[in-house]
């Protein structure tokens, strides 16, 4: 299922009403929500998300999202793998227990590259896999919009955009009004069940 959110900030306080979690509603082709979610995104709602049962080519900037921020964790996971592999081999083959060998300097680089190489990318794998899990706030165990079961249909053949009440500019009725003019079908309010 593919999934993409506009914020990755903390949350703010919005307009949604006590109990209200957002607003779902659903699009029938992938063209009518990558149309919706630029809609969305123009009309300056800052707390919405877009599901697919695919990646929808375009997406990431018909919703103004930054670029991932995965990257420069996986940079700094292999750069710290690095260091860590130079300064242990150091430390154990010129400090902790020497061991001359035919005139040899104690400390030769070239010969710990390979632990070097294998020690950044388990590193930057590390930190692809805790980065990512983060950034997206996994793992959830539980969401609001699970117990809809028209959402759950989603990972099949449903295209949706949810707004979340949390939102600063949510409100129920408008928010509601502005999902329907642009196509929306089958909005449902998603009840906060936290």
């Amino acid at each position: 299922m593919a999934h993409a959110h506009s914020d990755n900030g903390a949350r703010s306080s919005g307009g949604g009403g006590a109990g209200v979690w957002g607003v779902m509603a659903e699009f029938a082709t992938p063209a009518a929500l990558s149309h919706a979610a630029e809609k969305v995104r123009d009309e300056g709602y800052s707390r919405w998300d877009v599901y697919s049962p695919f990646p929808v080519h375009g997406m990431d900037e018909a919703m103004g999202l930054r670029p991932s921020r995965v990257p420069w964790i996986m940079g700094a996971m292999a750069l710290a793998g690095f260091t860590t592999a130079i300064t242990m081999q150091w430390w154990m083959s010129a400090v902790d227990y020497p061991i001359p060998n035919g005139g040899k300097p104690l400390f030769a680089w070239e010969q710990f590259l390979p632990i070097m190489f294998e020690l950044s990318v388990l590193f930057a794998a590390f930190g692809a896999v805790v980065g990512m899990l983060a950034l997206n706030g996994l793992p959830r165990w539980h969401h609001p919009l699970f117990g809809k079961e028209r959402f759950l249909r989603v990972s099949d053949d449903r295209f949706v955009i949810v707004i979340e009440a949390k939102d600063p500019k949510f409100d129920a009725s408008r928010t509601r009004g502005f999902l329907e003019r642009l196509g929306g079908q089958h909005i449902e309010m998603v009840e906060d069940e936290a």
